[in-house]
């Protein structure tokens, strides 16, 4: 993804949704399935997200769910909730990330699209992994990623290893979690879908400090690429999880001082979000190393 990618996507995306009036036309929802409006409103949750906005990231969500039912489109409304589960899954948020993922598949599946089934399925499972299922969860994660396979997608099956990676991970199935980040790594080179990429090489690096033998320096570098793709994408959200992460590590080393610059710059950027699991594990950190 180049350098400026996300920032021009969010404008486009934000005059998308200026445009997108009451008055306007629905009549495209027959020919593309989905409803722009809706389109528009759930893509720039997720760009927003990346950007390191997670509070406007949810309002567009909402604002997409309400448009969705307002329009009484069925295939909308299931994309929109399918959406609404990836943006609550970004911000960590699990109870919401069960709710939409569940709504999802219920409303999939009644209707018959395998497509937005397969999808909940993968992020439904995460939830209920999440919440203590874990035997259960990684085994609706597995069901969900092969259904969404079988339909002939590829895109987004990245993001999916890398919560199987996620869960492997709670789990101590380090193997596991490893060898579906390499899944993920081979299908970003595939198909240039380097959105997630650096959460695949923070998420390698995580595993690889559980798994005895593995010197500290192969997760330091995996840290490091993960923060220099992250800065390159300005993909804020990302890098403050990498910067998360190997501040942690360099707190163990005993580089205090390093880890604290390093973690407070990117913390200090961010102006929304504060209640999200990610903002709050950096402020622990942030105030372990100032102590």
């Amino acid at each position: 993804m180049q350098r400026g990618a996300l920032p021009a996507a969010r404008q486009h995306l934000e005059e998308g949704i200026a445009r997108d009036t009451p008055a306007q036309p629905r009549t495209a929802v027959f020919r593309l399935g989905r409803d722009l409006g809706v389109a528009c409103r759930v893509l720039a949750a997720v760009t927003l997200w990346l950007l390191g906005y997670p509070d406007q990231a949810l309002t567009h969500i909402h604002e997409a769910l309400a448009l969705a039912h307002t329009l009484s489109h069925p295939y909308s409304q299931a994309y929109a909730r399918v959406l609404a589960a990836f943006v609550t899954q970004f911000r960590r948020d699990v109870p919401a990330v069960h709710e939409h993922a569940e709504a999802a598949v219920a409303l999939a599946t009644e209707q018959g699209f395998p497509h937005w089934a397969a999808m909940g399925t993968v992020l439904w499972g995460w939830a209920l992994a999440m919440q203590g299922q874990r035997e259960e969860g990684i085994a609706q994660i597995y069901q969900g990623i092969a259904a969404f396979r079988a339909t002939g997608a590829a895109v987004y099956v990245p993001y999916f290893c890398t919560l199987l990676a996620d869960v492997s991970a709670h789990l101590g199935h380090t193997g596991d979690g490893l060898q579906a980040l390499a899944e993920a790594h081979t299908l970003i080179e595939q198909h240039e879908e380097r959105y997630w990429e650096a959460e695949v090489y923070r998420l390698r690096g995580v595993l690889l400090l559980r798994q005895p033998g593995t010197p500290q320096d192969e997760a330091e570098t995996c840290f490091q690429q993960a923060l220099a793709i992250a800065r390159r994408q300005e993909a804020k959200a990302l890098e403050l999880r990498a910067a998360t992460s190997l501040a942690r590590l360099w707190q163990c080393q005993g580089k205090r001082t390093a880890a604290h610059q390093l973690l407070a710059d990117v913390y200090g950027w961010f102006t929304e979000g504060f209640d999200t699991a990610d903002l709050q594990e950096a402020k622990v950190l942030l105030e372990e190393l100032e102590g």
